[in-house]
C-alpha cells in the first residue's frame, strides 16, 4: 500500500476562537499595548505567544490588572463575580466569550430561576465550567464522567436538567445523558445541544479518516479540551494510534514506523499554519502531499463584541 496523508475538514479555528483572537488584535490596534487578557484567550500556546509579542499581557486573575486598564475576557467565559470585580476595579472590560458559551450561561440562569437542579457535564477546573457554575452555584452539580451518575443526589428528582461544557466528546456526553435519564426520567434537555457545532463537526471529521489511519496526528495544546477529545475520538474510531502535538517539532519519527496512512486534524483553537507545518514535516519524512477528507463546510461567523 502506498503512503498517504489524509487531512480532516473541518479543522482548526472555529467561529468563537476567530472572534476572540481578532478581539484582542483589534483592542491592541485601537488602544496600543498593553491590553490585559484574563486567562488564555483560547487554549493554544502558539496563539498566546503571538499575542504576547504584540503586547497582550495574560493574567490569571483581575487583581493583576492595573485599575482603569483594558481587560479582555477569554472565549471560555467568566462568572458574574468576575464581571463584578472588573467593574469594582474600574477596568474597561471587553467580553470575548464565545456566543455558544454565553448561551449555556443563559440556560443555567433560566433553569436556576425555575428552581431546577442543573446537572452540568464537564471537566472540573476548566474555565468554561467555572464560568457557567458561577451563574448559579447553588443549583449546579458537576458530572465529569458517565460513571459518576450513580452518585448524584438532587433535592427533587422531578426537577432536574442537564447542561454541558461545549467542547466535550459527543459520544461520552450522550452516554452520560442516557444514564442520567435512566435515574431521572423527567430530566429536562437544554433548548439545543450545548456541545458546539464546531466541536461536533471536528469529531465527525476525524472519525471519517481514523479507521483508515495507522496514526492520527492532532494539532493542539494539551490544555485544549476539544483537541484532547479529538485524540480520544480518533482512537475510539479505529485509528492505530493518535497523538497530540503543539506543532511539527513534536512529531516523533518513531511513531511512523510501519505506518502507511497518517490522518491529520487540529483542534478548534489552532491556526492553520501549524497544520501546514505538520504536513510539511510529513513530506520531509517521506509522505506525499495530503488528501483532504471533507465532512461538512462551516460558514458561521460571529459579530465582534461591543467595545471593538
Amino acid at each position: 500500500m502506498a503512503k498517504k496523508v489524509l487531512l480532516a475538514s473541518p479543522r482548526g479555528y472555529c467561529a468563537g476562537v476567530e472572534r476572540a483572537v481578532v478581539t484582542v488584535e483589534r483592542a491592541l490596534a485601537a488602544h496600543g499595548a498593553p491590553v490585559y487578557v484574563r486567562k488564555q484567550i483560547v487554549h493554544n500556546r502558539h496563539v498566546v505567544e503571538r499575542l504576547q509579542r504584540r503586547g497582550a499581557v495574560f493574567v490569571e486573575e483581575l487583581d493583576e490588572v492595573p485599575p482603569g486598564a483594558i481587560v479582555v475576557f477569554s472565549a471560555h467565559g467568566v462568572s458574574p463575580a468576575v464581571r463584578e470585580q472588573a467593574a469594582a476595579r474600574g477596568l474597561r472590560a471587553i467580553d470575548a466569550t464565545c456566543p455558544l458559551v454565553t448561551k449555556v450561561h443563559h440556560e443555567a440562569r433560566r433553569f436556576a430561576q425555575e428552581g431546577v437542579q442543573i446537572l452540568l457535564i464537564g471537566h472540573a477546573g476548566h474555565e468554561e465550567v467555572e464560568g457557567t457554575t458561577g451563574e448559579a452555584p447553588e443549583a449546579i452539580t458537576l458530572i465529569e464522567h458517565p460513571q459518576d451518575v450513580e452518585a448524584v443526589v438532587v433535592p427533587n428528582p422531578d426537577k432536574v436538567a442537564w447542561l454541558s461544557q461545549t467542547t466535550l466528546s459527543v459520544a461520552e456526553t450522550a452516554e452520560t445523558v442516557a444514564r442520567l435519564r435512566e435515574r431521572f426520567p423527567k430530566l429536562a434537555d437544554p433548548p439545543r445541544d450545548d456541545i458546539c457545532f464546531a466541536t461536533a463537526n471536528r469529531q465527525q471529521a476525524v472519525r471519517q479518516l481514523a479507521a483508515a489511519s495507522g496514526l492520527v496526528v492532532v494539532v493542539g495544546s494539551p490544555n485544549s479540551s476539544n483537541s484532547v477529545r479529538l485524540v480520544e475520538v480518533a482512537r475510539q474510531a479505529g485509528a492505530g494510534d493518535a497523538r497530540l502535538v503543539d506543532d511539527a517539532t513534536q512529531i516523533d519519527p518513531a511513531w511512523l514506523a510501519g505506518v502507511e496512512v497518517v490522518g491529520v486534524t487540529s483542534g478548534a483553537s489552532v491556526p492553520e499554519d501549524l497544520v501546514q507545518g505538520v504536513l510539511a514535516r510529513l513530506v520531509e519524512l517521506g509522505y506525499p502531499p495530503a488528501e483532504e477528507v471533507c465532512f461538512t463546510t462551516e460558514t458561521l461567523s460571529f459579530a465582534l463584541p461591543r467595545g471593538i
